[in-house]
């Protein structure tokens, strides 16, 4: 494995995504190329249908490609069984959904113990309480997410999908289904954690102020790859 290839650890080749409709063949996305460095936040931005979250479901092996192929981790991810991309993700990665995700037979604890007793991690309560501490929860973990309001549960989301010390967290709209202050509260957090624990950020936005926090933004514009550029407006190349 190359220099290169270490330090990026998304790589994407020529992506294509197309389903079959009543009406014919739909292209979702077609021949996107770029690549995410080791430790990178990288905003994907767009307008409603225009790919991006598809392209994070393919990202992050949920969804398989038409054509190209997704190197995470230098795992290429088509080369993979359902299995096999299921273990991957259990090894390498963090999800934060807009919706929360959380299950409501469990407390707050219990739920971002999860990810890490399904691991066979004996050290899972200790990450757990760990976590919610960083996330200011400590004291709400007996709680139920009935119990607790949408930016406290987003907060055990994040807690959760940073259990095990994942190298890649997506994030889908991690904001979007809260108030302005619950939901620059999110943001901070997440690149807090994206820096304390060196975890790699990949997030969908249709929130600019978002994107502009991150060191990349990949605009996707009709399914293809218009422009990166960095949080300041710089263009760059793939």
């Amino acid at each position: 494995m190359s220099v290169l290839s270490q330090l990026n650890i998304i790589q994407v080749k020529g992506l294509s995504k197309r389903v079959n409709t009543v009406e014919g063949a739909l292209t979702i996305l077609s021949d996107i190329h770029f690549s995410v460095k080791s430790g990178e936040s990288v905003a994907i931005v767009g307008a409603s249908g225009s790919g991006k979250s598809t392209l994070l479901s393919l990202l992050a092996g949920l969804d398989v490609a038409s054509a190209g192929e997704v190197y995470l981790d230098g795992e290429p991810l088509g080369e993979r069984n359902e299995e096999q991309r299921a273990q991957i993700r259990a090894e390498k990665v963090g999800f934060v959904f807009q919706s929360f995700m959380l299950v409501q037979s469990l407390t707050a604890l219990e739920n971002v113990m999860l990810p890490a007793e399904l691991a066979g991690d004996k050290n899972a309560k200790a990450q757990a309480l760990k976590l919610l501490e960083q996330v200011g929860l400590s004291h709400r973990i007996g709680h139920y997410p009935s119990q607790l309001s949408g930016g406290e549960q987003q907060r055990v989301a994040i807690a959760r999908a940073f259990v095990g010390t994942p190298k890649i967290l997506f994030a889908d709209e991690p904001s979007a289904n809260l108030d302005s202050k619950n939901g620059h509260l999110i943001e901070k957090l997440l690149f807090q954690l994206n820096r304390e624990h060196g975890t790699t950020l990949v997030l969908v936005t249709h929130d600019e102020h978002l994107a502009k926090q991150c060191q990349r933004i990949i605009h996707i514009e009709g399914g293809k790859l218009a422009q990166i550029r960095d949080g300041e407006g710089a263009l760059h190349v793939g």
